[in-house]
């Protein structure tokens, strides 16, 4: 359930600082947010996409910076969308520790 409140609040975020144009955020949340929760939520090639959008030099433009945005959020959504038959529901560590104690 966290990785889904994540999840909503990472595309909240994303969704404002697209419509401030405030590059500077898109790319925190971008590289540090939403790679970090795309790690957890097992989800490695949305992690590599938004590590990408930072690390594959600079973008041509401000536009296509924002179209790389705009399909980052795109993709976040499907998963949204789709998080019960498609995403596996990682446990916390407290979560693990508990599981195995049973």
């Amino acid at each position: 359930m966290s990785l889904i409140l994540s999840l909503e609040d990472l595309l909240g975020e994303l969704r404002h600082a697209r419509r401030e144009g405030d590059l500077g955020r898109l790319a925190l949340i971008a590289y540090c947010e939403v790679r970090r929760w795309a790690r957890d939520a097992g989800q490695p090639l949305l992690a590599d996409q938004s590590a990408a959008m930072i690390t594959e030099g600079p973008m041509r433009s401000r536009e296509d910076f924002l179209s790389r945005v705009d399909h980052l959020i795109f993709e976040m959504e499907r998963l949204r969308q789709t998080w019960p038959a498609d995403m596996p529901a990682r446990r916390s560590g407290q979560d693990q520790m508990l599981g195995s104690a049973s």
